[in-house]
C-alpha cells in the first residue's frame, strides 16, 4: 500500500508549530538518523516521529531540535522507539533532551524471548512488511534529503503502534509487563558521556598487542597522523586508513617508498597521499622509547570472585527463560553488588542498577549467591 508522504520540518516556526501539535498525542512513535560512516565527529541528521495517521521528519541541521525538549521530557506522553539506546544517547549528546516515559519494542521482544528482535524482521514476520534495505548506510548527513531517503527513514517509526500493541499484548500475557517497564525507566536515565582524550586509543588497533615495542610506538606514531587526517577532512579515521594497514606498517617498520608497496591496503593512490608523512611517522616512533601494553585495572579478588557467581547465575536463569542473560540483569547491576556485596533485602534495595522488579523477582537467589557462595 502506497503511504502519504511524510511531513518535512526544516525552520523553527515549523518545528514550534510540531510541537505543539504532537504535545496533544498521549503515544509517539520515534527514530533518529545519525551520519557516523560519513564524519569525523557524528551528528544527529534527522529525527522521524509518527503518530497513528502522520508522519513526520525534522532536520535537525536546519531547525533547532532543542524545541522537541519538551515533548521528550513529558512523563504523561510515551516515546516509542525500537532500540532506543543510542538514540536516547545522541539526543542528550547533541542537544541536552533527556526522555522521560519510553517504550522500546526491541527490549519488549528481547524480554520475550523471541528470536529475531530487529525491526525489519520483526515486521515482516508479525505484519508482512517488507522494509527495503537499500539506505541503510545512507549519508543523513547530505543535503538535499531526496524523496527516497525520506520514505526509508519514516519506515522506522510508522509501524511502532502496531508493534507495541502486539507487543504489549504478549508481554501482559507472559507477566512480563513490569519487567520491561522497569528497563525502559533504566533506559530513560541513560546520558552520553564524554570519553577524553586517550593517549593508549592506539592499543585498540586488534593485534597491536602482538607487537613488540618499538613496533607500539610506531604503530602511536601512526594512529595519531591517521586522526590528524580524518578531523581535517572531516572524515572517519578508517576512511583514510585502516586498522589493518596500520598494524600492517608497524611490523613491517617500512623506510622507503617501495617498501610501502609491499604492504597491504597501501595502494599508489595512498602511498601519493599518505607516502611521506607515513614514513616520517615510522621514523618518529622508531627513535621514541619502546612501549608496553598498560596493565588493565583488576577489580580486587573478592569483587572478581562475586561477579562470576552473579555472572554464572545470571546465565544459567537467562538459559532457563530462554532469552539473553542482560535481560535477566544487566552487567552494571552485577558489578554493583559484586562491589558493594550486599547481605539483606534492605542493603540490595540500595543499589542503584536493580530496581524493585528485579529485586522482588531475584533478591533472595541474589542474596544466597553473595552471602552463601550458592550459584
Amino acid at each position: 500500500m502506497d503511504l502519504p508522504p511524510p511531513t518535512l520540518i526544516e525552520t523553527n516556526a515549523e518545528l514550534s508549530r510540531l510541537v505543539q501539535e504532537l504535545a496533544a498525542q498521549p503515544k509517539l512513535a520515534v527514530d533518529t538518523e545519525s551520519n557516523s560512516l560519513f564524519v569525523y565527529r557524528e551528528r544527529l541528521c534527522l529525527i522521524q516521529f509518527s503518530t497513528p495517521t502522520v508522519d513526520y521528519i525534522v532536520d535537525p541541521l536546519q531547525a533547532d531540535a532543542r524545541l522537541l525538549a519538551p515533548l521528550f521530557a513529558n512523563p504523561a506522553q510515551e516515546k516509542i522507539f525500537h532500540a532506543a539506546e543510542y538514540d536516547l544517547l545522541c539526543l542528550t549528546r547533541d542537544f541536552q533532551i533527556e526522555t522521560h516515559h519510553l517504550f522500546d519494542t526491541m527490549v519488549a521482544a528481547r524480554a520475550l524471548g523471541w528470536p529475531q528482535t530487529g525491526l525489519a524482521s520483526l515486521l515482516e514476520q508479525h505484519f508482512g512488511v517488507k522494509m527495503n534495505k537499500k539506505h541503510q548506510r545512507a549519508n543523513w548527513g547530505r543535503r538535499p534529503l531526496t524523496p527516497e531517503l525520506l520514505d526509508y527513514a519514516r519506515m522506522d517509526t510508522h509501524y511502532l503502534f502496531d508493534l507495541r500493541a502486539l507487543l504489549e499484548q504478549e508481554l501482559r500475557a507472559a507477566e512480563r509487563w513490569e519487567e520491561t517497564q522497569e528497563e525502559f525507566a533504566r533506559l530513560a536515565k541513560l546520558k552520553w558521556e564524554a570519553t577524553p582524550a586517550d593517549s593508549h586509543a592506539f592499543w585498540r588497533v586488534s593485534g597491536s598487542r602482538d607487537l613488540t615495542g618499538q613496533q607500539a610506538a610506531v604503530l602511536r606514531e601512526l594512529w595519531h597522523y591517521r586522526e590528524k587526517m580524518a578531523e581535517r577532512a572531516d572524515v572517519p579515521p578508517f576512511k583514510v586508513m585502516g586498522d589493518e594497514t596500520l598494524l600492517a606498517l608497524a611490523k613491517a617498520l617500512p623506510r622507503t617508498t617501495p617498501e610501502l608497496r609491499e604492504i597491504r591496503g597501501m595502494t599508489e593512490g595512498q602511498i601519493r597521499r599518505h607516502g611521506e608523512p607515513v614514513l616520517t611517522a615510522v621514523q618518529r616512533g622508531l627513535k621514541a622509547p619502546p612501549l608496553r601494553p598498560p596493565k588493565p585495572t583488576l577489580e580486587p579478588e573478592p569483587v572478581r570472585e562475586r561477579f562470576e557467581r552473579l555472572r554464572v547465575w545470571r546465565k544459567e536463569k537467562a538459559k532457563t527463560r530462554g532469552v539473553e542473560s542482560d535481560v535477566i540483569l544487566p552487567k552494571e547491576a552485577l558489578w554493583e553488588m559484586a562491589r558493594r556485596a550486599p547481605r539483606t533485602l534492605d542493603e540490595l534495595a540500595t543499589l542503584e542498577h536493580l530496581g524493585p522488579w528485579r529485586r522482588n523477582a531475584y533478591g533472595a537467589e541474589l542474596l544466597e549467591v553473595l552471602v552463601n557462595g550458592k550459584q
